[in-house]
């Protein structure tokens, strides 16, 4: 079995228990939540990304454009909303960044 298959396999067992729950356009997509006002911070400075990102996989990521409407389903306090998705972000290891801005 090679590399990526191994790791996709990990990744299916990772999403499946622990991801936050996102529909792009309507499709429901498993990926990994972040947002910059919700990371931890050391002293005053923030550890944190600049815009919210969703994590998704690649396989998930067919299709998906820029502008294109994304909704997070998590508490508003928790980052949960509707986004605008502005740039895509290939990470090289099967997974690819979504960089979000919050609807207004």
């Amino acid at each position: 079995m090679a590399f990526r298959d191994l790791v996709e396999e990990i990744d299916s067992v990772v999403f499946d228990t622990l991801a936050d729950v996102g529909y792009i356009e309507g499709r429901r997509v498993l990926g990994m939540f972040s947002a910059p006002w919700l990371q931890p911070k050391i002293g005053r400075l923030n550890t944190g990304l600049r815009e919210p990102c969703f994590h998704i996989r690649v396989a998930d990521a067919a299709g998906v454009e820029k502008t294109q409407t994304v909704q997070i389903e998590l508490p508003a306090l928790d980052g949960g909303g509707e986004y605008t998705l502005i740039h895509l972000e290939p990470a090289g290891d099967g997974l690819v960044g979504l960089v979000l801005r919050l609807k207004a």
